[in-house]
C-alpha cells in the first residue's frame, strides 16, 4: 500500500462541534429565559407564528401559524437548527429553522428572519 495516496478526510467546519460552541449565539432568544405566557412572534420567510410560552423548562408551547398550525395548537419547541443534526435546544435564532415537535412529528419552519418578544406582563397592565 503506498501511503503516500492517503489523504486526511476534510470535514465542512460547520460540520465540528467546536464550530458551533464557539459560535456566537445573538439574534435570538432561549425559551428558558422567558416567563410562561410571554408570546414570541417569529417572521419566517414564508410564514409568521404566534409562540405562547407554557413552560419554558420543557419547551411547552401553543403554537399558530404556517400551513401547519392555522389555529393555536399545543406543541413542543424542540429548537433552532439549520435543517441537519445540529439542534440549539428550546431556542430560536435569526437564520435558523425553528424545530416544533407535534403528535411524534416534527415541524420545521422556513429560515427565521425576524424574532419579537412580548413580555406577559405587558399583557397584563393592559387588562386594568
Amino acid at each position: 500500500m503506498n501511503t503516500s495516496e492517503i489523504r486526511p478526510a476534510t470535514v465542512p467546519a460547520s460540520a465540528l462541534l467546536s464550530t458551533w460552541t464557539a459560535h456566537e449565539w445573538r439574534d435570538g432568544l432561549k425559551i428558558d429565559d422567558l416567563s410562561a405566557l410571554d408570546r414570541v412572534t417569529a417572521r419566517t420567510c414564508y410564514s409568521t407564528y404566534e409562540i405562547v410560552i407554557v413552560s419554558p423548562a420543557s419547551g411547552e408551547v401553543i403554537v399558530r401559524g404556517g400551513r401547519f398550525f392555522p389555529e393555536f395548537a399545543p406543541a413542543r419547541l424542540a429548537g433552532a437548527s439549520l435543517g441537519g443534526s445540529l439542534l440549539k435546544m428550546r431556542s430560536m435564532y435569526v437564520g435558523f429553522r425553528i424545530e416544533f415537535a407535534l403528535d411524534g412529528r416534527v415541524i420545521i419552519t422556513s429560515p427565521v428572519r425576524k424574532l419579537a418578544v412580548e413580555p406577559a406582563s405587558v399583557r397584563a397592565g393592559e387588562l386594568m
